[in-house]
């Protein structure tokens, strides 16, 4: 199977010097992706484009492929091709009904072609020539040149003939790690986790900093959504989960400051923290999911109250973004379900809060807050490898893994419905259930307690997290499956 990507709009426009960098990124990030799904891969760039080439033939490789350049930041579009040695165009006449001909039944269509080299035709000819062929060998519809029901599209340059399958479109945006670091200040809600999405998108390779508030149950969540935003769109680069204990800092806030003021003390106290993370981590920025006026410390006025307490660059990708519109994106991007089954966890009720905060009132109300308290916090912060998460709560608690299912077993497939699709479980007389993991801490309670249940996923990681989560919980009756 072979692919040919297009470069982002804005990539194409830079100078000479700026997008070889950005091209050079965008191929090593293809190349780190895709090796996980086919080791022998080849991503080759050119000036134009970046080919990428695997000899597997598998149907299943080919969608997880497909899938992998879809959520690869600084990719406009992608083709899937069929390559030839040109011969003729009767050659090329032939090769084009094999993978059209029967696509053309009874529709009207046109021939798009491209041509780059010395030939003693031009793409205009070219373009004649197949479609006036494919239109007496074919059972179409006849040739509509202004609005085609379907466009053949093919490409020749010099020697090489490519035959467009199908076109996909691409995220967009730059690729990941071209531009600096940010810190994501992450709750696993719909604006952090779509705000941490659109950072990713535009090549800043993005840290995920949690302020647990919820205690272990608020933590997994977090956690799981963090990995599938990595996994799915940020597997290129290697960051860092940061887990800051905020407990302590809520209730010196709930015991010292004023009822008014408690929403914006603690934002601020907040990004005082995640600026010592930043620092830690090397991030030019932090980055929030506050949009204007969502709630009472989201004005214009508390926001610039809580900016003060930091000289780091706070970014905010939906500041202008109504919550139809972020829901929406969360629901294009696949967090969304478990975005909704994320708790709610209100760390500070505040008693008619105050949408115009005031400096020197702040500063009186922080003056009452014991600091220490905030450096302990960062002292017990815990900074774990993304892609580590599953495995360091696990030397905690005691899961079994299994490679082969034992009898009488329930196997529970807990990706999401999209992964699930793509590459459906198949097992021979055992019993498999499907409960996407946002959904299995709610549902799992409801299962047959008599039965042992095997938790699956593609590469384990949340089958082996939600494990942890319910031995955790008391539950004996659950162990991963991982097939060898």
């Amino acid at each position: 199977m072979q692919f040919i990507v297009r470069f982002f709009p804005e990539i194409v426009i830079k100078s000479r010097p700026v997008r070889k960098h950005f091209v050079k990124r965008l191929r090593n990030n293809l190349r780190t992706v895709l090796k996980t799904v086919d080791s022998s891969v080849v991503v080759a760039s050119d000036w134009d484009r970046i080919i990428v080439k695997s000899r597997v033939a598998d149907e299943q490789q080919r969608l997880r492929m497909i899938e992998v350049l879809s959520c690869t930041p600084g990719i406009a579009h992608f083709l899937d091709v069929m390559e030839y040695p040109f011969v003729d165009m009767p050659q090329a006449f032939e090769k084009t009904r094999e993978l059209w001909g029967n696509r053309l039944a009874h529709k009207t269509f046109a021939v798009r072609c491209k041509r780059l080299g010395k030939h003693d035709f031009n793409s205009h000819q070219m373009e004649q020539y197949i479609g006036g062929e494919l239109d007496r060998h074919c059972d179409s519809a006849g040739v509509n040149l202004r609005n085609p029901d379907v466009t053949v599209r093919i490409e020749l340059k010099n020697e090489r003939l490519y035959i467009i399958n199908r076109r996909y479109e691409g995220l967009g945006g730059f690729p990941l790690g071209s531009l600096e670091s940010a810190v994501s200040l992450i709750s696993g809600g719909f604006d952090s986790t779509v705000s941490t999405y659109m950072t990713m998108k535009r090549g800043m390779r993005t840290h995920f900093c949690f302020f647990n508030l919820g205690g272990r149950d608020h933590e997994v969540g977090v956690k799981e959504i963090a990995l599938y935003l990595w996994m799915k769109y940020g597997a290129s680069s290697r960051v860092k989960f940061v887990s800051v204990p905020f407990e302590d800092v809520v209730a010196e806030i709930l015991k010292n400051v004023d009822d008014s003021q408690m929403g914006v003390v603690l934002k601020r106290m907040m990004l005082r923290a995640g600026t010592e993370v930043a620092k830690n981590l090397r991030g030019q920025a932090l980055v929030t999911g506050e949009a204007v006026a969502q709630v009472s410390s989201q004005t214009l006025t508390n926001l610039s109250v809580i900016d003060s307490v930091t000289e780091t660059l706070v970014l905010r990708p939906l500041i202008v973004s109504d919550k139809e519109d972020i829901i929406r994106i969360a629901r294009e991007i696949g967090t969304e379900k478990f975005a909704a089954a994320m708790p709610e966890y209100c760390g500070v009720i505040s008693v008619n809060p105050t949408v115009k905060a005031r400096p020197e009132k702040i500063a009186i109300e922080e003056g009452k807050f014991d600091f220490s308290v905030l450096d302990k916090a960062l002292q017990d912060a815990v900074y774990t490898n993304i892609d580590k998460i599953a495995e360091e709560d696990l030397l905690i608690h005691d899961v079994e893994i299994l490679s082969i299912p034992v009898e009488g077993a329930v196997i529970i497939d807990v990706r999401h419905s999209s992964e699930e699709e793509i590459n459906p479980l198949e097992l021979s007389q055992i019993e498999i259930q499907k409960i996407p993991f946002y959904d299995l801490h709610s549902k799992f309670s409801e299962l047959d307690t008599s039965k042992s249940y095997l938790l699956y996923c593609d590469r384990g990681v949340m089958s082996k997290l939600h494990a942890a989560y319910l031995v955790e919980q008391g539950y004996r009756n659950v162990k991963v499956y991982r097939p060898a």
